[in-house]
């Protein structure tokens, strides 16, 4: 029995992308292949002529009417249309026919799980780069995970589409994909078998705030001193720009005049055009408006996100940036508080001999209060799997699966472990510190429920201080099950303990089902980025 719906019309208008549409369109992120969201309404939206009768069937291929539905609607002043398919569960496939002054059809539709894969480049990070590429690539025959990846534009105008098609995951398509991503969504496919959808919008080297709405930044004074910053950068591009021009045309005299007589060519001025500033993806809102907005409303589960490293050097302002991100997001989605999951950011550098300022140490303290301050999020410790020499590990498939003990633990009720230990609480006793931790010890009879140190009996990464605020290399013993004892013979009145606290610290805390411990510190002085902005 075919099921006649009325259609959703959301107050927003929704603008064509180019105001001459003559013909029905819908944005790429709807294509044949595709994966709808499972056992939830989805929305679908395109333009057309004004006016226009717009007919939407959503069909079983194998023809069974009674998973037929037709939803109809018109084409509002600007052409634009919008309405929700009905919800299906897992399956497939299905064939969708838009007919307005045109027909598309698109096929081989399939209704699943579907995760937005973001941040920036160790998201970004393909899986012919990853561990293990020639067996990974040779291995990737799943028919059901779909995958689709949005071009990297940066733009101050909000795009309604990009250039881009839903894939199949097979040896020929997945290469050139996100590692993590894919890794992620393999392990939800394998443990769930339903299909799955992948949307990879990651850029590397971007910077939060290139996620958020401009005016959301503008309005928010916590941000004003970024936004101040930039406003002038961009008032001033034109004669930084007629100043670049300028270096580089005497740049090219003096290689000319060398070689002319036979001497080492000079070296090129360092930086590069600021007008690659204007487009890039540091400036407020510009992946916002070229990456992310094409896709906002379309159906998802949740999210999983990879970045922070541009913004250490701001650690404290990303304290209050990375949650306002995704909220803002959550907000525009327009599907309530949806899972956001991240990475926090793995070890990197030389490692320290002695205790110090972190940049990076801040910036992971900033992503674990996150987790405080706003419900259905997650954080996938990885202390241990970077890599100091390079800023991108090529052991993405660990990464990805701590992500997925998230979702699969939080979001589809299995009973996995996901967080990692984290510090609780502190009591002091004479040059002694006992840290209490939570995430550890709760399962009764459980042996395996417990604090572990990998490699060594003795805990590493641990530092003490007293009120001088002078940290040493502690001394560290377990104790119980959930518990670390903490001392140095340097410190005879400590007030405080750090573990981790480096860009590439030596630390060896577990869980002892193998999730690192995350870290962290008892004090809250102020840090090396607290009046960075």
């Amino acid at each position: 029995m075919r099921i006649s719906l009325l259609a959703i019309i959301l107050a927003t208008p929704i603008l064509a992308q180019d105001a001459a549409v003559q013909q029905t369109q819908v944005p790429a992120i709807f294509g044949s292949h595709m994966v709808l969201q499972r056992n939830q309404e989805n929305p679908i939206w395109g333009w057309d002529q004004p006016g226009q009768a717009v007919s939407i069937q959503l069909m079983a291929e194998d023809l069974d009417s009674s998973r037929t539905a037709t939803v109809n609607t018109q084409t509002d002043a600007n052409g634009a249309w919008r309405v929700k398919l009905p919800a299906r569960e897992a399956g497939g496939p299905y064939k969708l026919t838009i007919e307005g002054s045109k027909k598309i059809e698109l096929t081989d539709i399939l209704f699943g799980e579907v995760w937005i894969c973001s941040g920036q480049s160790n998201m970004a990070w393909s899986v012919d780069r990853a561990n293990d590429a020639d067996l990974e690539i040779a291995a990737a025959k799943f028919p059901q995970i779909r995958i689709v990846s949005v071009p990297q534009v940066g733009t101050q105008e909000p795009k309604n589409n990009f250039n881009g098609k839903w894939d199949v995951c097979k040896p020929d398509t997945i290469g050139q994909f996100s590692a993590v991503g894919y890794f992620f969504g393999r392990q939800l496919h394998q443990t769930l078998d339903v299909p799955i959808g992948l949307i990879d919008n990651a850029w590397g080297g971007s910077a939060c705030e290139a996620w958020i709405r401009r005016d959301l930044l503008e309005k928010d004074e916590r941000f004003a001193a970024l936004m101040k910053r930039w406003e002038t950068t961009e008032a001033n591009i034109d004669q930084t720009a007629a100043d670049w021009d300028a270096k580089m045309a005497d740049y090219r005299e003096k290689v000319k005049a060398a070689k002319a007589a036979g001497k080492p060519q000079p070296r090129r001025p360092g930086g590069r055009n600021p007008r690659a500033l204007m487009t890039g993806n540091q400036r407020p809102a510009n992946i916002y408006n070229g990456v992310l907005k094409p896709t906002i409303g379309y159906g998802i589960r949740g999210a999983i996100w990879y970045q922070g490293e541009s913004n250490a050097s701001r650690a404290y302002q990303y304290r209050d940036l990375f949650p306002h991100m995704i909220q803002t997001w959550r907000d525009e989605w327009g599907q309530g508080d949806f899972p956001f999951y991240w990475v926090q950011l793995a070890d990197f550098q030389q490692e320290p001999k002695e205790p110090g300022p972190s940049t990076w140490a801040e910036l992971r303290e900033a992503q674990t209060m996150t987790m405080s301050k706003l419900r259905n999020t997650g954080q996938a410790v990885i202390i241990d799997i970077g890599e100091g020499r390079d800023i991108h590990p090529r052991n993405k498939q660990d990464v990805a699966k701590r992500l997925a003990r998230w979702a699969l633990a939080k979001d589809y009720g299995m009973d996995i472990r996901c967080e990692s230990p984290s510090y609780k609480s502190m009591t002091k006793d004479g040059n002694k510190i006992t840290l209490t931790f939570d995430n550890v010890g709760t399962k009764k009879g459980d042996n395996d429920d417990r604090l572990y140190t990998f490699d060594v009996r003795q805990p590493v990464g641990f530092t003490i201080a007293g009120a001088d605020k002078k940290f040493y290399n502690a001394t560290a013993r377990l104790k119980g099950r959930n518990q670390v004892v903490v001392w140095s013979d340097e410190v005879s009145d400590p007030v405080a303990v750090r573990y981790a606290w480096a860009n590439n610290p030596v630390a060896n805390l577990y869980h002892r089902n193998g999730l690192p411990a995350d870290p962290f510190r008892t004090d809250t002085w102020d840090g090396i980025t607290t009046n960075n902005q």
